[in-house]
């Protein structure tokens, strides 16, 4: 039975490739952030590559924002059936929900993982969302140093006045 979160069908040798390539990557030297909250920081961060998602994880809640949080910041993922094949994958002895693969650790690696990523291309249909808002925001936020002028032309005036006056003290 398929989780709410499972959004695509991830066939069967895409998935075998996924695993595979996670053992390669953990054998080459790669970088592999294993768990939802180390997965999750990489895409935040845009340096997930490639993330793998176990679609037998309870309660569903653990991995839920996986999905839309990659669309959103254009990141692939893929589904697998168990998460203990994705824990033995990587070396762990424990299932793991989710994983990404950050860096490859060689060239073999990379034209899997591009392999993987094409033929999940169809599947994998990523929000357009433009970043405009927040650039308009900052030069919103730029404008208002003007007015900060004119209370330092003031405060050169009232030294002045002080100096007359200590001065017209001194001559009587």
């Amino acid at each position: 039975m398929a989780k709410e979160y499972v959004k695509f069908e991830t066939p069967a040798d895409i998935q075998k490739k996924a695993l595979d390539l996670l053992n390669d990557v953990k054998v080459a030297g790669g970088i592999i952030r294993k768990g939802t909250n180390e997965s999750t920081k990489a895409v935040e961060r845009g340096e997930a590559a490639l993330v793998v998602i176990a679609e037998d994880v309870d309660p569903a809640e653990i991995v839920m924002h996986l999905p839309q949080l990659c669309a959103e910041k254009k990141v692939p993922y893929i589904y697998v059936k168990e998460k203990v094949a994705l824990g033995k994958a990587a070396g762990l002895n424990v299932g793991s929900a989710a994983m990404a693969i950050q860096k490859a650790g060689n060239s073999a690696n990379e034209s899997s993982l591009k392999d993987i990523v094409s033929k999940m291309a169809g599947k994998l249909q990523f929000k357009s969302e433009d970043k405009k808002p927040e650039v308009k925001e900052e030069k919103k936020a730029a404008a208002p140093k003007k007015k900060k002028e004119k209370p330092a032309e003031k405060k050169e005036e009232k030294p002045a006045e002080k100096k007359e006056e200590k001065a017209e003290a001194k001559t009587e």
